[in-house]
């Protein structure tokens, strides 16, 4: 038996465990973890320094390098997280809703665990104290398997996470770490069927292709960021300019910044050179459709490629649209279903984007980098569905339970 398999089983012998656990000691795990980070910041600082100078002594991209990178304040963030998801409501046994039938059964949804969350991801080592946070909350067993640039930090993290959560009570193997980085290791655990009840890839398109190509067990797609923002012709031109800046600029290589900027073609006369300078003041590249090049001559020429690319840099594509009908349809060609904005003092032009954008997440004069589930009040997120099934949107706790029909009855036989 492979080392992955044997991680495998012992993640699905434990899930039943955690799944059993009480709210408070799950909760209590969740503190104490929280705390561990917090105490361990120095030991989890100078491991990830390790995996930070031998990633930019490769050339590896400053945009991943940023992503890499822990600090006393993403620490602070990553425990933040875990209280935070600690004082969310129980979603193990909650009733969904219940209902009694002529017959006298009653009928009950009842959330329960998933069983084992399998998590494949690259250079962020906050999503290894997000995953178990959530996995851990929502009564579910997780395996972790991150790249191999952040493998001394992600094993610094699960020391110091899993040292705490079983001194508060959880089951041994109910959060384990895969150390092996090779792609034969991810394979493996994308067709571990009948012990990984759910897999979430957290990557690049690369990382998703070998998802669709290989994948035997239920997988969420998460990841792909291709946003825009539209600015409508009713938006507010100080507004549109704010929303634009802080959903490219905010941090540009996160899923929901914005790579695409769609504006209409009876405010760009007036708006979008002003706009483009702001951007391009900011450090921004801009890659611009004809029309565009004629109100702001500098920018590049925009090809097609440039609107189904996801930059994750600063750089963003411009195009000029006639109406919110031709807005929409770029959106739902190149979009990739993560978040979508406009900015619009049209109530109806507002209501029609939210109703015909196909998006997981619609944002009316606000910024894409709301896509987020600790903005939502998740407290954090496994990751973006940007698929239909089971989940879509930023995905929390919810999200990580099914449920089950429990019905009650005295002694019914059905004729």
């Amino acid at each position: 038996m492979t080392n992955m398999m044997s991680i495998c089983e012992r993640a699905a012998a434990a899930a039943p465990l955690v799944a059993m656990l009480p709210g408070e000691v799950r909760d209590g795990a969740l503190l104490a973890m929280a705390e561990a980070l917090e105490a361990s910041a120095e030991q989890l600082i100078a491991a990830n320094a390790v995996d930070v100078s031998a990633a930019r002594d490769e050339g590896t991209v400053a945009t991943t390098l940023d992503r890499l990178t822990l600090t006393d304040k993403r620490l602070a963030s990553m425990a933040a997280g875990l209280r935070s998801v600690a004082a969310q409501g129980d979603p193990v046994g909650e009733v969904v809703e219940g209902w009694k039938r002529p017959n006298g059964l009653s009928i009950e949804k009842v959330r329960v665990p998933l069983g084992v969350i399998a998590v494949i991801y690259e250079a962020r080592p906050n999503v290894t104290s997000d995953v178990a946070g959530l996995c851990l909350k929502s009564g579910n067993a997780c395996i972790l398997r991150g790249s191999s640039i952040a493998l001394r930090s992600n094993r610094a993290l699960v020391d110091v996470l899993g040292a705490a959560a079983a001194a508060a009570g959880v089951p041994e193997h109910a959060l384990q770490l895969v150390e092996d980085p090779t792609r034969s290791s991810a394979v493996e655990l994308m067709q571990a069927k009948g012990l990984v009840d759910l897999l979430v890839p957290r990557g690049g398109r690369a990382l998703i292709q070998t998802i669709e190509e290989n994948a035997t067990v239920p997988a969420i797609i998460d990841g792909d960021g291709n946003c825009h923002v539209y600015v409508d012709r009713a938006a507010d031109p100080a507004m549109a300019t704010s929303i634009v800046l802080n959903a490219k600029t905010q941090r540009p290589s996160v899923c929901n910044a914005a790579e695409t900027l769609l504006v209409h073609e009876e405010l760009a006369d007036k708006w979008l050179p002003e706009a483009l300078e702001a951007l391009a003041a900011a450090g921004v590249e801009i890659r611009a459709d004809a029309r565009a090049r004629q109100m702001w001559p500098v920018a590049r020429e925009a090809t097609e490629e440039d609107w189904a690319t996801e930059y994750l840099d600063l750089t963003l594509a411009v195009k000029v649209v006639a109406s919110l009908d031709e807005a929409i349809s770029h959106v739902n060609r190149w979009g990739t279903s993560n978040a979508e904005a406009i900015v619009t003092e049209d109530l109806i032009a507002a209501r029609r984007f939210a109703a015909e954008a196909d998006s997981g997440s619609i944002f009316v004069n606000a910024s894409t980098r709301f896509s987020d589930g600790g903005e939502f009040g998740f407290g954090s997120e496994i990751g973006i569905s940007t698929q239909k099934l089971h989940a879509r949107g930023p995905m929390g706790l919810r999200e990580l339970t099914t449920c089950k029909y429990v019905v009650w009855g005295d002694g019914h036989t059905r004729s």
